[in-house]
């Protein structure tokens, strides 16, 4: 688990299943269309204490079975809310309210950045990065054509390099997480 922002609640990824299962259990995606056996790949368990109720345990479908994707349990700028992210698919969990998990729209989830300065957590895919604020979240613009490479996080920026297919080159990309603004990157040198 992965702490860079308080929270309010207690949370720890399981080996498989509890061998007895609290009283309160969720299995998530819950009716996404597409994913209806999303659980056949297998998936990640997490028991969670709320500040206020009861533990319960999640079980968190994997998006996919390999590597090269993101995995864990995350603190997040709301400190009700948890960010699981299961074979790269990710999902933000409050922890009052689990039933109102949401099973977050970029799949797959190749890693995540703590931006503490910008009060931000940054998940990064293929082709641009979803970044989670308190209380919103916000999709970048196209960073590369395929594939983001040397990410990091400099205060309230987020630097990397993304691939421009015309050239066949990485170019360098600048996203200030505050303002949003992009300068660089692959897709649009």
């Amino acid at each position: 688990m992965t702490n860079h922002f308080p929270h309010t609640w207690q949370g720890k990824l399981l080996n498989g299943a509890p061998m007895i299962m609290p009283t309160r259990s969720f299995v998530f995606p819950m009716a996404v269309p597409g994913e209806e056996d999303a659980l056949a790949r297998g998936a990640s368990w997490l028991e969670v204490k709320p500040a206020t109720g009861d533990t319960f345990v999640a079980q968190c479908a994997l998006g996919f079975a390999g590597k090269g994707v993101a995995s864990g349990l995350w603190s997040t700028p709301n400190p009700d809310e948890l960010l699981a992210v299961a074979g790269g698919y990710a999902y933000r969990i409050p922890a009052n309210d689990p039933a109102s998990t949401v099973l977050l729209p970029m799949r797959p989830v190749v890693c995540v950045h703590a931006a503490p300065e910008a009060n931000a957590l940054v998940l990064i895919g293929f082709h641009d990065a979803l970044v989670l604020t308190a209380d919103d979240t916000w999709q970048s613009p196209k960073l590369t054509w395929e594939g983001v490479t040397e990410v990091a996080v400099q205060g309230t920026t987020l630097t990397g390099k993304g691939w421009h297919m015309p050239s066949d080159r990485e170019h360098p990309f600048t996203l200030d997480l505050l303002t949003r603004e992009l300068q660089g990157g692959g897709f649009n040198p």
